[in-house]
């Protein structure tokens, strides 16, 4: 029996996303970096506190949301995931399973009159939960969830209803992290680095040389993913989706999704809706490529 690794699209080992909250100015700034170094993400948004259209923000205003126009201008074409941060930004845990429910409803349906997508992703407002949230997110459609609490791993999450990010951006072990992430090989199982944060908090804090350093030192690796909060979703749902003969040796694809794995020391392409039969030497069989 070989040992078998996911491994994701194009056969990396290594993968990277960035989450940020609030949906204010900022972010525009933060997108510009992160398109220059090639980084993705995902950006949670409170839409029923929504800045009214024509805002004009006192000089020194840190926190400024955007419009619905904002929205749509800044994250409409950035290929950036957009994902809900309750309705209100409310205490999710605190709320009667009435009202906890209808904060993340009405979050989906103002997200989904703006944007041309199906919201499916959240970040805890406050990073408060319980069991109860969790469920109750789930009957409202919602397929992950992130929590604010720092792992300071690389690991993929066990149960996406607490999603546990790398770091906070503030992380003093931010750059270290990065630089053990990019440099360290992969052998097995493979890695992700998750950033969170919020980027009026670059202004707040005045550092937006922290973003810029990690953007220059992480971004543009030919060996990294990038992709936003649901792509890693979804890819590793469908990767758990595959079915495996009892020796192992034999692998049906039952998605529309191309999925990778390492078997034999070589990197395996499984198609989508294709059995792909693995050998111990290379050759090439309906579904299968490999490189090494």
């Amino acid at each position: 029996m070989a040992n078998i690794f996911m491994r994701f699209p194009g056969g990396k080992k290594k993968a990277m996303t960035l989450s940020y909250d609030d949906g204010t100015e900022q972010d525009r700034r933060l997108i510009s970096i992160m398109q220059k170094h090639g980084l993705k993400g995902t950006f949670n948004i409170s839409t029923g506190i929504l800045a009214k259209e024509g805002t004009v923000y006192a000089p020194g205003t840190i926190h400024r949301r955007l419009s619905a126009s904002g929205l749509s201008d800044t994250y409409g074409d950035s290929g950036m995931e957009v994902a809900a941060h309750g309705h209100t930004h409310a205490y999710l845990n605190q709320l009667p399973a009435g009202l906890c429910l209808e904060e993340v409803i009405r979050n989906r349906e103002g997200l989904e009159a703006i944007f041309p997508v199906i919201v499916r992703g959240m970040a805890y407002p406050h990073g408060a939960h319980g069991e109860e949230t969790r469920s109750l997110l789930s009957m409202a459609g919602i397929a992950y969830a992130r929590t604010t609490v720092s792992s300071e791993t690389f690991a993929i999450p066990q149960d996406w209803m607490r999603w546990n990010p790398t770091c906070h951006h503030n992380n003093p072990r931010l750059m270290e992290l990065a630089k053990r992430f990019v440099e360290e090989p992969v052998k097995k199982a493979p890695a992700l680095f998750y950033l969170w944060g919020h980027s009026f908090e670059f202004d707040r804090d005045q550092n937006w040389e922290v973003i810029e350093a990690f953007a220059a030192l992480a971004g543009d690796k030919k060996e990294i993913w990038y992709a936003t909060n649901l792509q890693i979703y979804d890819y590793v749902q469908a990767y758990r989706q595959l079915i495996f003969s009892m020796d192992g040796k034999r692998i049906y694809n039952p998605t529309a999704q191309e999925l990778w794995l390492e078997a034999h020391h070589r990197e395996i392409c499984l198609k989508g809706g294709a059995m792909t039969e693995l050998q111990e030497t290379p050759v090439e069989t309906a579904g299968l490529e490999t490189t090494f």
